[in-house]
């Protein structure tokens, strides 16, 4: 068990072991529930990701290579092809 110390405005300074067994880095935050009795339970708040961050992570991943929608499908329906025939040949 841990034991902090409070300032005197309130505040908490948790400890570099603690932060780590939650797995909560520089920057990012903790949620703080208040529980019965003066208690609360404490966690990292995980964040979920947006359309927005997910757009462009391949950006520069594709050694310049574009393909059409339609070159897609083909290529999947290709991929799918070639997976069932050698399921077949088994």
């Amino acid at each position: 068990m841990a034991i902090v110390t409070t300032t005197s405005r309130g505040q908490v300074t948790l400890r570099k072991e603690i932060l780590q067994h939650v797995g909560v880095k520089p920057g990012e935050k903790l949620e703080i529930e208040l529980l019965p009795g003066g208690e609360f339970r404490g966690r990292a708040v995980r964040r979920i990701g947006t359309i927005s961050d997910f757009a462009g992570c391949l950006a520069d991943k594709t050694n310049g290579i574009k393909l059409t929608i339609e070159e897609m499908n083909d290529a999947i329906a290709d991929a799918a092809i070639e997976e069932f025939m050698a399921g077949v040949q088994r």
